[in-house]
C-alpha cells in the first residue's frame, strides 16, 4: 500500500491530506496559483515529499491514488471566462435559455440585467427536426442544415458545441448523428456536449441551461486535469486521478470530461463529506458543516449522517444546474474578506485579498485590512510561527491598516475596529447559516457545529454564540478538512433517465428496460476502478410528482421489482407519504404522475483509521507553553496558549484559551470547555 493524498484548491491556499503507508496522518498548505492551480498542487506535493523525507519523483512513484477536488469551473463562471461556446437546438426553441422559465432574481426590477451569455444569439442555431415525448421520429434530423450551422459557428470562433434537441433523452439518435457530422465538419472542435449525456431528463428549459454550462466550462477543466495529470506523470506518478464531483463522490477524468458541470462546488462538497464521516465516527448525526477558508465561508446542513442533496431548482451563477448537488452554500466570508469603509458604515467582504497579495499581516504586499488581520490584532493568531511555522504575521502592519481604513473613519481605537471586522463577519456568517436552517425547518438550538477550513476553528465560538449552539466539534485535521474529504469520498453516479407517464398508466416493461440500462450503465462506468460488487451499492427511486408540480420526489425501489398493479399501488401510497412528511401535505385523491427513474450508485473506497495525529500529553498544563493577550470583548485578557500538537485524548482545557495547532488555532472563549476525544476532535462546549 502507498501513499494516498488528497487535494483541495481553495482561493487562497490548497490544502493537502496525505495518509502514508503506516497509516500517519499529514496535512500541508500550499498557497494557490490561480493562473495555474495545478502549480500550487505541485508545490503542495514536494512539501508532502519533504515532510518524509523522499525526493517528490520518489514520493510520486509511490503514491497510491491522488484524489482532487478543483475550483477551476466555479472560477470559471464567476469570471465568465470559458470557450467560445455554440448550440444546436431543435427549431423553435433558440431562445429557450433566454426565457429562463420566466425566472427572474429581481423581480420588482423590470431593469435587472439578465445574465452574460454563454452562447450569443448568432451562435444558436436551430435545427429542423422533432422527435415526440416517446421518441418516435416526427421530422427528420436535417444533415444538411447541421452542416450550414457547424460551419458558421467555426467561422465565428465558436471552440466548444452544444447540442440539445427535444426529447433526445428518450430517443438521442438525432443528438449523436449532429454529433458525427459536427466532427466531419469541425474535427478540430475542443468540446461536443450532448444534452442526452450531461443532463438526460427534461424539462426543456433546464435542459439546455445545464448543457451550455458544461460546453462552456469543459474545455478548461479538461485543459487543466490533462495538464495536472501531464505533471503527475513527469513526477512518477502512474496512478489514476480521480476528481471530486459535486454529488460528493469522486469518478475518473473520462467520466468527468463528459460531465464537467458536475465538478461545480467539488472543493467544498469535499468538505461535507469529511465532516460526515468524522461526526458519524463521533457519534453526532444532526449537525452544521462549516467551511471557513481565505475567501469563502461555505455551509452545509447534515441530518441521519446524510447532507441534503438537492435535486430541484438548483442555480450557480445565474443559470440552472440539473444535476444532483450536495446543498452547500457559500458566501464570501473568508480570512482574506476585505474591511473597509462606506458612507459612514463598516462593511467586510465579498471581495477577498486571496493568496497574493493576501492579508496585510502575511507581509506580501497587501494593503487592505482583511479579517485575518483583524484576528491577529485581537490576539487569537501567533505572530510567530504561523503555518506550521513558515511565517512570521507581522502585527504592526495590519494594526496600521486597521486603524488608516477602519478605525480612523469610524473615530475608534484599533481595537474596537478589529473587533467590529471580526464581530460583522461573524453575523454575517451566522446570518447565512441561520437562513439555510430555516429553509429546511432547523432549530440550531438541536444541533452541533463541525467547524473547519483554516479559520473555522478561530471562529467557531462566535458562530456558534449567535445561533444558540452549545456543542462544537474541531477536528485537528480542520485545516485542511476539504483534502480529507475529497480523499475518504466514495465513487459516486447520481442519474436520472426520463419517462412520464401517469401512475396507472405506467407501462411494467418500461421500467424494466430503464433499471437494466441504469444499472448496466453504473457497471460500466465502474469498471475502469477495478472494484468488486461487495463494494458497490446501488439504490433505485421512480421519480414522482403530482400533475402540475415542477419537481418531483425520489421514491426508493424494492429490489427485483416487476412493476405489477399491487407494486404501483404501493408506491403511490409511498409517495403520499413522502410528499407529507416532506412538504407538509399531500393529495391521496390525486393520481401521480412518474417522471422518470433515478440511480444512486455508491463504490467505496477505503477510509483511514483516523484523520489527525494525536500527541502524548493527556494533562493540558504540560501541552501549555505562554500567555497571550486576546480580546472577547473591549478589555483585553492574559490567557493561556497551548500546543495541540502534544494534547492526546482526555486532555481537557477551560477557556479562555488558545490552542495553537500547525495551521490553525482553536480559540476557547469564557465560560467554555474543550476535550481531545479519541478521534481527534476538539469537543467544545459553550
Amino acid at each position: 500500500m502507498g501513499y494516498r493524498v488528497g487535494v483541495d484548491v481553495g482561493g487562497t491556499f490548497t490544502d493537502l491530506l496525505c495518509v502514508t503507508p503506516e497509516g500517519e496522518v499529514l496535512l500541508d498548505k500550499a498557497p494557490s496559483t490561480t493562473e495555474d492551480q495545478s502549480v500550487g498542487v505541485m508545490n503542495g506535493l514536494a512539501q508532502l515529499a519533504e515532510r518524509v523525507d523522499l525526493p517528490l519523483e520518489e514520493f510520486c512513484s509511490q503514491l497510491e491514488i491522488v484524489v482532487h477536488g478543483t475550483t477551476v469551473g466555479d472560477n470559471t463562471m464567476i469570471e465568465m471566462n470559458g470557450a467560445e461556446t455554440g448550440l444546436l437546438v431543435s427549431k423553435g426553441h433558440r431562445d429557450e435559455i433566454e426565457l429562463r422559465r420566466g425566472f427572474k432574481e429581481e423581480i420588482w426590477d423590470p431593469a435587472f440585467p439578465a445574465p452574460a451569455a454563454i452562447a450569443r444569439r448568432r451562435a444558436r442555431i436551430p435545427i429542423p427536426e422533432r422527435l415526440n415525448y416517446e421518441g418516435d421520429v416526427i421530422e427528420a434530423l436535417d444533415e444538411e442544415a447541421v452542416r450550414r450551422g457547424v460551419r458558421r459557428l467555426e467561422k465565428l470562433g465558436v471552440r466548444s458545441i452544444a447540442v440539445m434537441f427535444l426529447f433526445s433523452f428518450v430517443n438521442p439518435e438525432h443528438e449523436r448523428r449532429a454529433a458525427e457530422i459536427i466532427l466531419e465538419e469541425f474535427p478540430d472542435v475542443e468540446r461536443i456536449s450532448l444534452s442526452h449525456e450531461v443532463m438526460p431528463r427534461g424539462p426543456e428549459y433546464e435542459r439546455v441551461s445545464t448543457t451550455l454550462v458544461n460546453a462552456y466550462i469543459a474545455p478548461k477543466i479538461a485543459k487543466y486535469i490533462n495538464h495536472l495529470q501531464t505533471q503527475l506523470r513527469t513526477a512518477g506518478y502512474a496512478g489514476q486521478l480521480l476528481v471530486m464531483q459535486s454529488t460528493g463522490g469522486v469518478m475518473p477524468p473520462d467520466y468527468v470530461s463528459r460531465r464537467a458541470v458536475s465538478t461545480l462546488a467539488s472543493g467544498p462538497t469535499g468538505g461535507v463529506m469529511g465532516a460526515a464521516l468524522a461526526a458519524g465516527r463521533a457519534g453526532v448525526s444532526d449537525f452544521v458543516a462549516m467551511d471557513m477558508g481565505g475567501t469563502s465561508f461555505d455551509v452545509c446542513l447534515v441530518r441521519d449522517d446524510r447532507p441534503e442533496i438537492k435535486t430541484d431548482w438548483i442555480w450557480r451563477y445565474r443559470y440552472y444546474i440539473g444535476l444532483p448537488m450536495v446543498d452547500v452554500q457559500s458566501v464570501g466570508a473568508g480570512g482574506g474578506s476585505i474591511a473597509y469603509v462606506d458612507q459612514g458604515t463598516l462593511l467586510v467582504g465579498p471581495e477577498s485579498a486571496g493568496s497574493q497579495p493576501g492579508p496585510v499581516c502575511y507581509g506580501r504586499g497587501g494593503t487592505r485590512p482583511t479579517v485575518t488581520d483583524a484576528d491577529v490584532v485581537l490576539g487569537y493568531l501567533p505572530a510567530d510561527g504561523f503555518a506550521a511555522g513558515r511565517m512570521s504575521l507581522d502585527i504592526d502592519g495590519a494594526r496600521k491598516a486597521i486603524a488608516r481604513d477602519v478605525g480612523d473613519p469610524l473615530g475608534v481605537d484599533v481595537i474596537e475596529a478589529a473587533r467590529g471586522i471580526a464581530r460583522i463577519v461573524n453575523a454575517n456568517m451566522a446570518n447565512e447559516t441561520r437562513r439555510i436552517l430555516a429553509s429546511h425547518g432547523a432549530d440550531p438550538a438541536e444541533l452541533s457545529l463541525i467547524a473547519y477550513g483554516g479559520n473555522g476553528a478561530v471562529h467557531a465560538w462566535a458562530i456558534a454564540q449567535e445561533l444558540g449552539i452549545h456543542r462544537v466539534l474541531i477536528p485537528k485535521g480542520a485545516p485542511a478538512f476539504s483534502a480529507l474529504g475529497v480523499l475518504v469520498a466514495d465513487y459516486v453516479i447520481d442519474q436520472v433517465r426520463s419517462y412520464v407517464a401517469p401512475l396507472s398508466h405506467v407501462n411494467p416493461q418500461r421500467l424494466i428496460d430503464l433499471r437494466s440500462a441504469l444499472v448496466g450503465e453504473v457497471r460500466r462506468e465502474f469498471e475502469p476502478a477495478g472494484l468488486s460488487d461487495d463494494l458497490i451499492d446501488v439504490d433505485l427511486y421512480l421519480q414522482m410528482c403530482y400533475q402540475g408540480q415542477n419537481f418531483d420526489m425520489s421514491i426508493p425501489l424494492a429490489d427485483g421489482s416487476g412493476f405489477d398493479e399491487d407494486e404501483m399501488a404501493e408506491l403511490g401510497e409511498l409517495f403520499h407519504q413522502h410528499h407529507e412528511a416532506d412538504r407538509g401535505f399531500c393529495f391521496r385523491e390525486q393520481e401521480p404522475l412518474v417522471r422518470g427513474m433515478r440511480v444512486v450508485a455508491r463504490g467505496h473506497t477505503p477510509k483511514p483509521d483516523r484523520f489527525a495525529e494525536l500527541g502524548t500529553e493527556s494533562d493540558a498544563e504540560s501541552a501549555r507553553i505562554g500567555t497571550r493577550t486576546a480580546y472577547f470583548g473591549p478589555e483585553g485578557l492574559d490567557v493561556p496558549v497551548y500546543d495541540g500538537s502534544l494534547l492526546g485524548v482526555g486532555a481537557e482545557i477551560a477557556g479562555p484559551a488558545l490552542v495553537q495547532e500547525p495551521f490553525t488555532v482553536v480559540v476557547l472563549p469564557p465560560e467554555s470547555t474543550a476535550r481531545v476525544d479519541a478521534d481527534g476532535n476538539y469537543v467544545v462546549e459553550i
